[in-house]
């Protein structure tokens, strides 16, 4: 087990007072049997209501509405996540489930439609080679075909840090590489594309993974499998089910998942954003259950 304090503080700072209208604060996890969240707090500035909901995805929202006009909008995302290993198990290969092309139940696949289709719609002829380069083979196991995809848009890519807001499309990153988030939206739409449910998670790294983003947050990819249910793919970073991934969120597309967003009132403009993120192993004194 692996225990994880994480800082998020997200300002925006404007010319001249503004008034708020409510905001979206996706910013919490929730326990799962791989990770379990022992304190969750946020600083809020100027201070408001907030409100707690879950989202059609099941992901926990707070709902903040500042009160006052200001100069800043201050949040600051306090957790303690202890991170539990998740081995790989092996599929039944005696499934013919468990083989490409994927095959759902019924139920299964009526609650899995929106995650297997596609969110994008592709014409560039370099994506269409890709997918054809990247398809699997009749019969092959489909945890191999993931795993393989996984390693090929690892190793394939380059890993670029952008400051541009947004995701690009499966086509872009095809042409030039991309941030996490585009490697993960690759891999996504093009599991999509083959019959697997696939969806877009954010969160943070485990900063002693050594990896590609640790320390800060992290997107990543997560596919369906009959036998396995939702399984974590990093392709940023080649991981497969790596307890080193502090998942947040799962959404559709990744616009659903953006930590937050809201409205300001009579807005001048030239805001300016600062986020700042600090994810630490915690070695405080612990005991399991």
């Amino acid at each position: 087990m692996t225990r994880l304090r994480i800082h998020h503080e997200t300002i925006y700072t404007y010319p001249e007072p503004v008034n708020f209208g409510a905001w979206r604060l996706l910013m919490r996890p929730s326990d799962t049997h791989g990770e379990r969240v022992l304190e969750a707090s946020f600083e809020l500035s100027p201070p408001g209501a907030t409100r707690w909901t879950y989202d059609a995805y099941g992901n926990s929202v707070c709902h903040f509405t500042p009160q006052g006009p200001s100069t800043q909008l201050r949040v600051v995302n306090h957790l303690l996540i202890d991170r539990f290993p998740a081995p790989l198990s092996p599929l039944n290969m005696d499934d013919p489930r468990s083989l490409c092309p994927i095959v759902y139940e019924g139920n299964d696949r009526t609650v899995l439609a929106p995650f297997i289709t596609p969110a994008t719609d592709e014409a560039d002829a370099n994506y269409h080679l890709w997918l054809q380069n990247a398809a699997p083979q009749p019969g092959e196991p489909a945890l191999d075909y993931i795993m393989r995809l996984n390693s090929a848009i690892h190793s394939g890519f380059v890993y670029a840090t952008r400051e541009e807001f947004g995701t690009q499309s499966p086509a872009t990153t095809c042409a030039r590489g991309g941030t996490c988030r585009d490697l993960a939206w690759l891999m996504i739409e093009t599991l999509r594309r083959y019959g697997f449910a696939a969806r877009f998670v954010t969160g943070y790294l485990n900063p002693g993974a050594g990896a590609i983003g640790a320390g800060a947050t992290h997107a990543w990819c997560e596919v369906f499998l009959p036998d396995l249910g939702w399984m974590e793919c990093d392709p940023t970073n080649g991981l497969i089910e790596s307890s080193d991934l502090i998942r947040v969120a799962a959404t559709r597309t990744p616009e659903e998942a953006s930590p937050m967003g809201g409205s300001v009132l009579d807005n001048p403009g030239g805001e300016t954003l600062t986020v700042n993120v600090r994810v630490e192993l915690d070695n405080s004194t612990f005991q399991t259950f």
